[in-house]
C-alpha cells in the first residue's frame, strides 16, 4: 500500500497540519513558538510527577478507520525519570472513544534520561466505531523536561488490512508436517540443566520452544556482531546436546532466535528493521543455524523472530525480513518448518494485516497475554514495592472495564482464527501464561488451552524453570513468598493437557 501522510486529513503538509491543530489543556506545561515551530514544553519536579500531565488536540481520523497507523512526533527530553510502569513516562498517545462510551489510550514510548530531538512513534489501531479522537502529549508518573514539536506530528497508515484480507493464498504442508501429532509443551529455561528434559518427559511434554535468549527487555544491546556471534556459537553448542537428548526422549524442539543482532531501540523496535548490517547478519545467523541442524529429526521448526515490533516505515519490514530469512533457509534446508511471527509483539491484533509466505511448511505464531493487566499484574512493581504486593484482579471477571472470560479470549483470538481459516494455515501458540499470584490463573490457562485445542493449534506454555513467577513448580502470594510446589492448580491444568500427547 502506498504510504499516506497526515496531508490526507487536511490536504496540507504534515508539519502545517500538526501546527494548525487546536492544542489545549497545557496543565503544568506551556506552548511556545521556536523558530517558527510550535512546541509544547513540560517540566515536572519529582514531587509533581504522579498522574498524567498532557496537552491534547482533537483530530479527525475518519478515513483511517480499521487501519493500523504510525503516530509519530519529534520530542526532546532532559532528565526524564524512570516511571514505575514501562508503558508510562513520555507520552505520545491517541485517545479514542467508541459509540458505547468505551475509551482507549494507545501509544507509549520508552524514552528516558536526556536526549536530543528525535522522532518517536507508536503503532495504533484506529477502531472502526470511534466517535472521538484526540492526540495527547506529555508525561505520566515521570519527572523531567520534555519538548514536543507539535507541527511535526505525522499519522501514516503502515499496513493494509484490506489487502491482507484479499490475499487468498492457501498454505501447503508436506505429509510429514501435516500428519505429525499436535505439539503441547513449554518454553525452555535459558539453558537446560541436568534432569530438566527428563522431568518434562515425565510430564509427557512433546514440544519445547527453546529460547536462544539474553538481554531480555533491555535496549541498545547486541550491536557488537563479533561478540554476538561468539554468544550464538556457544548457544548452538549447548543445543547440540539438548537436541541429542530430546530426540531420545521423544521431545521436539523449536529453535527460537529470541535475541536478534542489533537488539532493540528504546521504543522496542528492532534495529535490524532499519539498519542494513543487522538485517544481513540476521539472515547469516539463520543460514548458520540451518546448515548446522539440517536433517536433525529433533528440530520441530525454526522460529525466525521473537515478538517483532515495527511501528514506522522500515527498510526491512518485520515480514519482509522474515521472508528474506525464510528463503535463505530454504536454499539450505527445503523441508524444516519455518515459523513466522506477527507484528505487535506477536499479539493477535497483528494478524489483522499479516500476509502468508508462499513457501511450503510455514507455521504462524501467536502469543497470548490478554488482558495484560491480568496476566502480568504487579509484575512491574511501583516505587520499590516487591513484585506481587498490592490489590489483585481476578479472572474471570471485569478487567479493564469489560468482562474477561473464555468468550472474551475467543474474541481476542478472532484475527488469528480468521487467518487460519482463510489460508488453511497451521497456528502455533508459542507463549501464553499468567503470573502465579493472579487469582484465577488456573482458570485462565484452562480457557486458553481449551481454545487452542478446539482450533487445532500447537502450543507451548511460558515457561519452565525460568522465572519463578511463571513457574508451574512454585506458588506464592508475591515475589517475597515463592516456595516450591509439587502440586498446584496451574500445574494440574498443564499436566492434564499433556496426557493427550503423542510422541514425535
Amino acid at each position: 500500500m502506498k504510504l499516506l501522510t497526515f496531508l490526507m486529513i487536511c490536504g496540507m503538509t504534515a508539519g502545517v497540519c500538526g501546527a494548525e491543530l487546536k492544542w489545549d489543556n497545557p496543565g503544568m506545561g506551556r506552548f511556545t513558538d521556536r523558530e517558527g515551530r510550535r512546541c509544547y514544553t513540560l517540566t515536572l519536579a519529582p514531587a509533581e510527577k504522579n498522574g498524567q500531565h498532557c496537552a491534547h488536540a482533537k483530530i479527525d481520523l475518519d478515513r483511517f478507520r480499521g487501519m493500523p497507523v504510525t503516530l509519530s512526533m519529534k520530542v526532546a527530553g532532559h532528565e526524564v525519570s524512570q516511571p514505575p510502569d514501562p508503558w508510562n513516562g513520555v507520552k505520545l498517545m491517541l485517545y479514542q472513544r467508541d459509540r458505547n462510551g468505551r475509551e482507549y489510550w494507545n501509544g507509549t514510548n520508552r524514552q528516558l534520561g536526556t536526549f536530543a530531538s528525535r522522532r518517536i512513534s507508536s503503532l495504533v489501531y484506529v477502531i472502526p466505531d470511534a466517535v472521538e479522537w484526540r492526540v495527547m502529549v506529555g508525561l505520566q508518573d515521570s519527572s523531567g523536561t520534555v519538548e514536543f514539536e507539535l507541527d511535526s506530528l505525522e499519522i501514516t497508515p503502515l499496513f493494509d488490512p484490506e489487502k491482507a484480507a484479499a490475499n487468498r493464498y492457501t498454505a501447503t504442508y508436506s505429509d510429514a508436517v501435516r500428519n505429525r501429532p499436535l505439539g503441547r509443551g513449554v518454553m525452555s529455561p535459558k539453558r537446560f540443566q541436568p534432569g530438566d528434559l527428563e522431568e518434562l518427559a515425565a510430564w509427557n511434554v512433546n514440544l519445547v520452544r527453546f529460547q536462544i535468549s539474553r538481554n531480555w527487555d533491555r535496549h541498545g544491546t547486541d550491536r557488537d556482531l563479533e561478540e554476538y556471534d561468539r554468544w550464538i556459537d556457544d548457544m548452538l553448542t549447548h543445543l547440540d546436546g539438548v537436541l541429542e537428548q530430546a530426540e531420545k526422549l521423544g521431545i521436539a524442539i523449536v529453535l527460537d532466535l529470541h535475541q536478534p543482532p542489533g537488539g532493540r531501540y528504546t521504543d522496542n523496535n528492532m534495529a535490524m528493521f532499519y539498519e542494513k548490517k543487522y538485517a544481513e547478519h540476521f539472515i547469516a545467523v539463520w543460514e548458520k543455524i540451518a546448515r548446522r541442524f539440517k536433517g536433525n529429526s529433533a528440530v520441530w521448526g525454526y522460529d525466525l523472530i521473537n515478538e517483532p515490533l515495527q511501528t514506522r516505515p522500515a527498510q526491512y519490514g518485520y515480514l519482509e525480513l522474515q521472508r528474506m530469512a525464510a528463503e535463505a533457509i530454504r536454499r539450505i534446508d527445503p523441508a524444516v518448518p519455518l515459523i513466522i511471527e506477527a507484528n505487535e509483539a506477536t499479539g493477535p491484533s497483528g494478524f489483522r494485516y499479516l500476509e502468508p509466505l508462499e513457501l511450503e511448511n510455514v507455521i504462524y505464531e501467536v502469543h497470548l497475554y490478554l488482558p495484560n493487566s491480568f496476566t502480568h499484574q504487579l509484575v512491574y512493581p511501583k516505587d520499590g514495592t516487591p513484585r506481587g504486593v498490592g490489590p489483585k484482579v481476578a479472572y474471570p471477571g471485569i478487567i479493564e472495564g469489560k468482562q474477561w472470560d473464555r468468550a472474551a479470549l475467543r474474541e481476542a483470538l478472532r484475527p488469528v482464527r480468521e487467518f487460519q481459516l482463510r489460508h488453511k494455515a497451521r497456528i502455533f501458540a508459542g507463549e501464553f501464561s499468567a503470573v502465579l499470584w493472579a487469582p484465577g490463573a488456573a482458570d485462565y490457562l484452562k480457557d486458553c488451552i481449551a481454545l487452542f485445542e478446539e482450533y487445532g493449534w500447537d502450543w507451548t506454555y511460558h515457561s519452565f524453570r525460568e522465572w519463578q513467577g511463571w513457574s508451574l513448580e512454585h506458588e506464592g502470594e508475591d515475589a517475597t513468598k515463592f516456595r516450591p510446589s509439587r502440586d498446584n492448580d496451574r500445574k494440574r491444568v498443564l499436566l492434564d493437557a499433556f496426557r493427550e500427547n503423542g510422541k514425535f
